[in-house]
Protein backbone atom coordinates (compact mmCIF):
# COMPACT_ATOMS: atom_id res chain seq x y z
CA UNK A 1 0.00 0.00 0.00
CA UNK A 2 1.46 3.44 -0.84
CA UNK A 3 0.93 7.03 0.57
CA UNK A 4 1.90 9.08 -2.61
CA UNK A 5 4.80 10.79 -0.34
CA UNK A 6 8.17 10.26 0.28
CA UNK A 7 8.08 7.27 2.68
CA UNK A 8 6.68 5.42 -0.39
CA UNK A 9 10.79 5.15 -0.89
CA UNK A 10 10.94 1.69 1.23
CA UNK A 11 13.47 2.72 4.10
CA UNK A 12 12.92 6.40 4.10
CA UNK A 13 11.41 8.27 7.16
CA UNK A 14 10.38 11.98 7.72
CA UNK A 15 9.92 13.67 10.67
CA UNK A 16 9.07 17.50 11.57
CA UNK A 17 9.59 19.25 14.66
CA UNK A 18 7.59 22.43 14.53
CA UNK A 19 7.30 25.40 16.88
CA UNK A 20 4.55 28.15 16.92
CA UNK A 21 3.15 30.62 19.19
CA UNK A 22 5.37 33.03 21.59
CA UNK A 23 7.08 34.88 18.89
CA UNK A 24 7.74 31.00 17.02
CA UNK A 25 6.81 30.04 13.57
CA UNK A 26 9.49 27.55 12.13
CA UNK A 27 10.91 24.30 12.28
CA UNK A 28 12.57 21.31 11.22
CA UNK A 29 12.32 18.50 8.47
CA UNK A 30 14.45 15.52 8.74
CA UNK A 31 14.94 12.66 5.70
CA UNK A 32 16.15 9.57 7.77
CA UNK A 33 17.60 7.56 5.50
CA UNK A 34 18.06 3.51 5.86
CA UNK A 35 21.10 2.79 8.30
CA UNK A 36 24.00 2.78 6.08
CA UNK A 37 22.60 5.37 4.43
CA UNK A 38 21.99 6.36 1.19
CA UNK A 39 23.25 7.70 -2.04
CA UNK A 40 23.39 11.38 -1.93
CA UNK A 41 23.46 14.43 -4.87
CA UNK A 42 22.60 18.07 -4.98
CA UNK A 43 21.74 20.73 -7.68
CA UNK A 44 21.50 24.29 -6.15
CA UNK A 45 19.76 26.70 -9.02
CA UNK A 46 18.86 29.96 -6.63
CA UNK A 47 21.42 32.98 -6.40
CA UNK A 48 21.15 32.89 -2.90
CA UNK A 49 21.49 29.67 -0.93
CA UNK A 50 21.91 28.48 2.28
CA UNK A 51 23.70 24.95 2.62
CA UNK A 52 26.27 23.31 4.54
CA UNK A 53 28.03 19.80 3.60
CA UNK A 54 26.74 20.19 -0.19
CA UNK A 55 30.31 20.05 -1.48
CA UNK A 56 30.84 16.83 -0.10
CA UNK A 57 27.78 15.21 -2.25
CA UNK A 58 30.06 16.52 -5.55
CA UNK A 59 30.05 13.18 -7.67
CA UNK A 60 34.01 13.87 -7.41
CA UNK A 61 34.31 14.17 -3.53
CA UNK A 62 34.95 10.74 -1.13
CA UNK A 63 31.37 10.76 0.28
CA UNK A 64 29.19 8.26 -1.37
CA UNK A 65 26.38 7.29 1.18
CA UNK A 66 24.33 9.96 3.82
CA UNK A 67 22.25 9.23 6.73
CA UNK A 68 20.03 11.88 6.82
CA UNK A 69 19.14 15.27 5.04
CA UNK A 70 18.20 18.22 6.96
CA UNK A 71 15.75 21.02 5.73
CA UNK A 72 14.71 24.23 8.34
CA UNK A 73 13.72 27.20 8.68
CA UNK A 74 15.67 30.34 10.09
CA UNK A 75 17.91 30.87 7.26
CA UNK A 76 21.85 30.48 8.12
CA UNK A 77 21.11 30.52 11.73
CA UNK A 78 18.53 27.43 11.57
CA UNK A 79 21.63 25.38 9.84
CA UNK A 80 22.65 24.47 13.35
CA UNK A 81 19.77 22.50 13.38
CA UNK A 82 22.19 19.63 11.34
CA UNK A 83 24.16 19.65 14.75
CA UNK A 84 21.45 18.08 16.42
CA UNK A 85 21.15 15.56 13.60
CA UNK A 86 24.50 14.63 13.96
CA UNK A 87 24.89 14.20 17.57
CA UNK A 88 22.18 11.62 17.31
CA UNK A 89 23.46 9.89 14.62
CA UNK A 90 26.68 9.19 16.21
CA UNK A 91 25.14 8.18 18.83
CA UNK A 92 24.01 5.24 16.74
CA UNK A 93 27.22 5.24 15.84
CA UNK A 94 25.98 5.98 12.36
CA UNK A 95 28.05 7.77 9.86
CA UNK A 96 31.47 7.49 8.18
CA UNK A 97 33.74 5.26 10.26
CA UNK A 98 37.18 7.08 10.93
CA UNK A 99 39.29 4.76 13.01
CA UNK A 100 39.32 1.13 14.22
CA UNK A 101 36.37 2.17 17.31
CA UNK A 102 32.76 1.56 15.56
CA UNK A 103 31.70 4.47 17.77
CA UNK A 104 34.23 6.35 16.02
CA UNK A 105 31.99 8.18 12.95
CA UNK A 106 31.43 10.92 11.50
CA UNK A 107 27.89 11.60 10.07
CA UNK A 108 27.77 13.63 6.99
CA UNK A 109 24.35 15.66 7.44
CA UNK A 110 23.63 18.42 4.18
CA UNK A 111 21.47 20.76 5.06
CA UNK A 112 19.39 23.64 3.27
CA UNK A 113 17.34 26.56 4.74
CA UNK A 114 14.49 28.48 3.96
CA UNK A 115 14.09 32.14 4.76
CA UNK A 116 11.29 32.81 7.89
CA UNK A 117 13.65 35.10 10.11
CA UNK A 118 10.66 37.33 12.49
CA UNK A 119 7.52 35.56 10.50
CA UNK A 120 6.34 34.62 13.92
CA UNK A 121 6.92 37.77 15.67
CA UNK A 122 10.91 37.54 17.31
CA UNK A 123 14.07 37.61 15.19
CA UNK A 124 15.69 35.42 17.74
CA UNK A 125 13.04 32.28 17.29
CA UNK A 126 14.81 30.40 15.30
CA UNK A 127 15.54 26.36 14.80
CA UNK A 128 18.66 25.48 17.01
CA UNK A 129 20.22 21.59 17.39
CA UNK A 130 17.84 20.85 19.33
CA UNK A 131 14.89 21.36 17.11
CA UNK A 132 17.12 19.16 14.61
CA UNK A 133 17.20 16.32 17.29
CA UNK A 134 13.65 16.99 17.92
CA UNK A 135 13.13 16.21 14.01
CA UNK A 136 15.15 13.49 13.84
CA UNK A 137 14.13 11.63 16.89
CA UNK A 138 10.19 11.98 15.16
CA UNK A 139 11.41 10.26 12.01
CA UNK A 140 13.23 7.40 14.04
CA UNK A 141 10.19 6.92 15.74
CA UNK A 142 7.83 6.54 12.51
CA UNK A 143 6.75 3.06 11.21
CA UNK A 144 7.89 2.21 7.71
CA UNK A 145 5.45 3.48 5.09
CA UNK A 146 3.84 6.36 7.41
CA UNK A 147 2.20 9.37 5.81
CA UNK A 148 4.01 12.25 5.43
CA UNK A 149 2.57 15.29 7.55
CA UNK A 150 1.91 18.26 4.83
CA UNK A 151 1.10 21.65 5.41
CA UNK A 152 2.16 24.24 8.03
CA UNK A 153 5.12 22.01 9.58
CA UNK A 154 8.50 21.04 10.20
CA UNK A 155 10.41 23.75 7.90
CA UNK A 156 7.53 24.63 6.36
CA UNK A 157 5.70 26.10 9.30
CA UNK A 158 6.90 29.83 8.52
CA UNK A 159 6.86 29.28 4.71
CA UNK A 160 5.02 31.82 2.50
CA UNK A 161 4.80 31.63 -1.33
CA UNK A 162 4.17 34.96 -2.41
CA UNK A 163 1.27 36.60 -1.01
CA UNK A 164 -0.25 33.02 0.00
CA UNK A 165 1.22 30.92 2.92
CA UNK A 166 3.41 28.15 1.81
CA UNK A 167 4.45 24.99 3.41
CA UNK A 168 5.39 21.03 2.73
CA UNK A 169 3.95 18.38 0.55
CA UNK A 170 4.86 15.33 -0.68
CA UNK A 171 4.14 13.02 -3.69
CA UNK A 172 5.11 9.71 -5.36
CA UNK A 173 4.70 7.41 -8.43
CA UNK A 174 5.71 3.94 -8.99
CA UNK A 175 6.83 3.46 -12.21
CA UNK A 176 6.25 0.55 -15.14
CA UNK A 177 9.60 -0.82 -14.13
CA UNK A 178 8.72 -1.32 -10.40
CA UNK A 179 11.27 2.01 -9.51
CA UNK A 180 9.49 4.26 -7.11
CA UNK A 181 9.98 7.91 -7.58
CA UNK A 182 8.95 10.53 -4.54
CA UNK A 183 9.65 13.78 -3.73
CA UNK A 184 9.35 16.40 -0.29
CA UNK A 185 8.75 19.66 -0.79
CA UNK A 186 9.50 23.27 1.19
CA UNK A 187 7.95 25.90 -0.53
CA UNK A 188 8.85 29.19 0.11
CA UNK A 189 9.34 31.50 -2.46
CA UNK A 190 9.45 35.20 -3.87
CA UNK A 191 7.27 33.56 -6.89
CA UNK A 192 3.82 32.77 -6.98
CA UNK A 193 2.41 29.01 -7.21
CA UNK A 194 -1.20 30.78 -8.72
CA UNK A 195 -1.57 32.36 -11.98
CA UNK A 196 -2.68 36.09 -11.33
CA UNK A 197 -5.13 36.59 -14.03
CA UNK A 198 -7.60 33.23 -13.01
CA UNK A 199 -6.16 31.82 -9.85
CA UNK A 200 -5.50 28.63 -11.00
CA UNK A 201 -2.65 26.44 -9.05
CA UNK A 202 0.75 26.44 -11.81
CA UNK A 203 1.51 23.02 -11.29
CA UNK A 204 -2.06 21.71 -11.26
CA UNK A 205 -1.87 23.36 -15.35
CA UNK A 206 0.95 20.80 -16.04
CA UNK A 207 -0.74 17.89 -14.60
CA UNK A 208 -3.74 18.69 -17.17
CA UNK A 209 -6.23 18.66 -14.42
CA UNK A 210 -6.86 22.41 -13.79
CA UNK A 211 -10.25 23.89 -12.18
CA UNK A 212 -10.90 27.44 -12.63
CA UNK A 213 -12.20 29.28 -10.15
CA UNK A 214 -15.25 31.44 -10.78
CA UNK A 215 -14.85 34.90 -11.84
CA UNK A 216 -16.23 36.27 -8.54
CA UNK A 217 -14.18 34.19 -6.31
CA UNK A 218 -11.18 35.10 -7.98
CA UNK A 219 -11.52 39.11 -7.77
CA UNK A 220 -12.86 38.79 -4.21
CA UNK A 221 -9.13 36.58 -3.60
CA UNK A 222 -7.00 38.84 -5.64
CA UNK A 223 -8.59 41.78 -3.14
CA UNK A 224 -7.58 39.73 0.30
CA UNK A 225 -4.34 39.31 -1.54
CA UNK A 226 -4.07 42.95 -2.11
CA UNK A 227 -4.32 43.55 1.18
CA UNK A 228 -2.54 41.60 2.60
CA UNK A 229 0.78 42.45 0.33
CA UNK A 230 0.08 46.00 1.80
CA UNK A 231 0.67 44.78 4.86
CA UNK A 232 3.17 42.13 4.94
CA UNK A 233 6.72 43.21 4.71
CA UNK A 234 8.11 41.80 1.22
CA UNK A 235 9.33 37.89 0.72
CA UNK A 236 12.48 39.28 0.12
CA UNK A 237 14.49 36.57 0.66
CA UNK A 238 12.90 33.40 -0.24
CA UNK A 239 14.06 29.37 -1.43
CA UNK A 240 12.31 26.41 -2.49
CA UNK A 241 13.86 23.11 -1.30
CA UNK A 242 13.03 19.60 -2.44
CA UNK A 243 14.12 16.16 -0.95
CA UNK A 244 13.84 13.50 -4.30
CA UNK A 245 14.01 10.43 -3.63
CA UNK A 246 14.33 6.36 -5.43
CA UNK A 247 14.94 3.31 -4.72
CA UNK A 248 16.40 2.77 -8.14
CA UNK A 249 20.47 1.57 -7.74
CA UNK A 250 21.88 5.05 -8.92
CA UNK A 251 25.73 6.54 -8.65
CA UNK A 252 26.05 9.81 -7.93
CA UNK A 253 26.66 11.43 -10.95
CA UNK A 254 23.46 9.89 -11.61
CA UNK A 255 21.40 11.13 -8.56
CA UNK A 256 22.88 14.31 -9.08
CA UNK A 257 21.62 14.51 -12.72
CA UNK A 258 18.12 13.68 -11.23
CA UNK A 259 18.57 16.44 -8.66
CA UNK A 260 19.24 18.85 -11.69
CA UNK A 261 16.12 18.14 -13.61
CA UNK A 262 13.95 17.87 -11.00
CA UNK A 263 14.32 21.58 -10.54
CA UNK A 264 11.95 21.51 -13.43
CA UNK A 265 8.93 20.37 -11.02
CA UNK A 266 10.09 23.55 -9.48
CA UNK A 267 10.03 25.56 -12.62
CA UNK A 268 6.27 24.37 -13.78
CA UNK A 269 4.79 25.43 -10.42
CA UNK A 270 6.66 27.89 -8.83
CA UNK A 271 7.30 31.86 -11.32
CA UNK A 272 9.54 32.94 -11.07
CA UNK A 273 12.44 30.52 -9.94
CA UNK A 274 16.04 30.52 -9.19
CA UNK A 275 16.08 34.29 -8.67
CA UNK A 276 19.27 35.95 -7.13
CA UNK A 277 17.20 36.39 -3.81
CA UNK A 278 16.47 32.54 -4.00
CA UNK A 279 18.20 29.53 -2.61
CA UNK A 280 16.33 26.77 -4.90
CA UNK A 281 18.06 23.56 -3.88
CA UNK A 282 17.42 19.87 -4.68
CA UNK A 283 18.39 17.20 -2.71
CA UNK A 284 18.52 13.11 -3.99
CA UNK A 285 18.47 10.09 -2.71
CA UNK A 286 18.83 6.45 -3.95
CA UNK A 287 18.50 3.81 -2.01
CA UNK A 288 20.22 1.15 -4.67
CA UNK A 289 17.37 -1.36 -4.25
CA UNK A 290 16.30 -1.89 -7.83
CA UNK A 291 18.76 -1.40 -10.52
CA UNK A 292 18.66 0.33 -13.88
CA UNK A 293 17.85 -1.82 -16.71
CA UNK A 294 21.48 -2.92 -18.04
CA UNK A 295 20.55 -3.50 -21.43
CA UNK A 296 18.81 0.22 -22.12
CA UNK A 297 21.88 2.55 -22.28
CA UNK A 298 18.47 5.58 -21.66
CA UNK A 299 16.82 3.97 -18.29
CA UNK A 300 17.58 6.97 -16.27
CA UNK A 301 15.10 8.79 -18.37
CA UNK A 302 12.20 7.84 -16.86
CA UNK A 303 13.42 8.51 -13.24
CA UNK A 304 14.73 11.94 -14.36
CA UNK A 305 10.85 12.70 -15.82
CA UNK A 306 9.28 11.40 -12.85
CA UNK A 307 11.53 13.41 -10.62
CA UNK A 308 10.58 16.48 -12.33
CA UNK A 309 6.29 15.39 -12.09
CA UNK A 310 6.54 14.52 -8.56
CA UNK A 311 8.19 17.59 -7.32
CA UNK A 312 5.43 19.91 -9.16
CA UNK A 313 3.02 17.96 -7.86
CA UNK A 314 4.39 18.42 -4.07
CA UNK A 315 4.34 21.83 -4.22
CA UNK A 316 0.32 21.85 -5.52
CA UNK A 317 -0.13 19.84 -2.03
CA UNK A 318 2.05 21.97 -0.62
CA UNK A 319 0.04 24.83 -1.22
CA UNK A 320 -3.22 23.20 -0.75
CA UNK A 321 -2.14 21.62 2.60
CA UNK A 322 -0.86 25.23 4.06
CA UNK A 323 -3.31 26.94 6.43
CA UNK A 324 -3.83 30.81 6.78
CA UNK A 325 -1.31 32.60 9.49
CA UNK A 326 -1.96 35.92 11.45
CA UNK A 327 0.42 37.05 13.94
CA UNK A 328 2.32 39.64 14.80
CA UNK A 329 5.00 38.75 11.94
CA UNK A 330 2.56 39.35 9.44
CA UNK A 331 -0.81 37.59 7.89
CA UNK A 332 -1.01 35.07 4.95
CA UNK A 333 -3.81 33.27 3.78
CA UNK A 334 -4.14 30.43 1.84
CA UNK A 335 -4.73 29.07 -1.10
CA UNK A 336 -7.51 27.16 0.00
CA UNK A 337 -9.18 29.59 2.55
CA UNK A 338 -9.60 32.22 -0.88
CA UNK A 339 -10.14 29.04 -3.43
CA UNK A 340 -11.39 25.70 -1.46
CA UNK A 341 -14.89 27.26 -1.46
CA UNK A 342 -15.38 27.89 -5.53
Amino acid sequence: MTVDALTDVAGLRVGHATRTGDGWLTGTTVVLAPEGGAVAAVDVRGGGPGTKETDALDPRNVVQRVEAIVLTGGSAYGLDAASGVMAWLEEQGRGIPVGTDPAHVVPVVPAACVFDLARGGDFRARPDAATGRAAVEAAAATAPGTRVREGCVGAGTGAVVGPLKGGVGSASVLLDSGITVAALVVVNAAGSVTDPETGVLYGELFQGRAEYPEARVHESARRRLAEATAKNAPPLLNTTLAVVATDADLTKAQAQKLAGTAHDGIARAVRPVHLLNDGDTVFTLATGARPLDPGHPLALNEVLAAGADVVARAIVRAGRAAEPVSGPGGAWPSYEELYGGR
